[in-house]
């Protein structure tokens, strides 16, 4: 099972899009060198503020139409992320719960979120194609 947790911005960070210091990163290094420890660390990276990118609205008839950052509700923004596999929901409980503050000293919050498999989507030649994509792109070196 892989969950995403999801580190959401404070206004504070995303407006100041402030790097963080060496003692937050050690904060983070030591977490996810546990989780890369266990075996569970699939990916994990911080994002730039809203304001060096942009988003793709679609209305109704399926126009596009593309909106540069920032962007104003940034209770809603992600700052970064971690990916993990782990064998239960409770397994990955136990790890968000040790997750440290990524904003000491700011109110903030993770939210967890688990990935659809594509065994959760009823089989199909679509289905199919996605597992093709995945294995190639696991076994392709950039």
């Amino acid at each position: 099972m892989r969950f995403m947790i999801i580190v959401k911005a404070t206004p504070e960070a995303d407006a100041a899009a402030a790097m963080p210091t060496e003692a937050e990163m050690a904060t983070m290094a030591d977490y996810h060198e546990q989780l890369a420890k266990a075996g569970v660390l699939l990916d994990a990276a911080g994002l730039h503020p809203t304001a060096r990118g942009w988003r793709v609205g679609y209305d109704a008839q399926g126009r596009k139409r593309v909106l540069d950052g920032p962007f104003a509700e940034t209770k809603e923004h992600v700052a970064g992320y971690t990916l993990i596999q782990v064998r239960s929901a409770e397994e990955a409980l136990e790890w968000s719960r040790r997750f440290p503050s990524p904003f000491p000293g700011h109110d903030c919050h993770i939210e967890v979120r688990q990935l659809f498999e594509a065994e959760d989507f009823t089989p199909g030649d679509a289905v199919e194609r996605f597992k093709a994509i995945d294995v190639l792109a696991r076994t392709t070196h950039h």
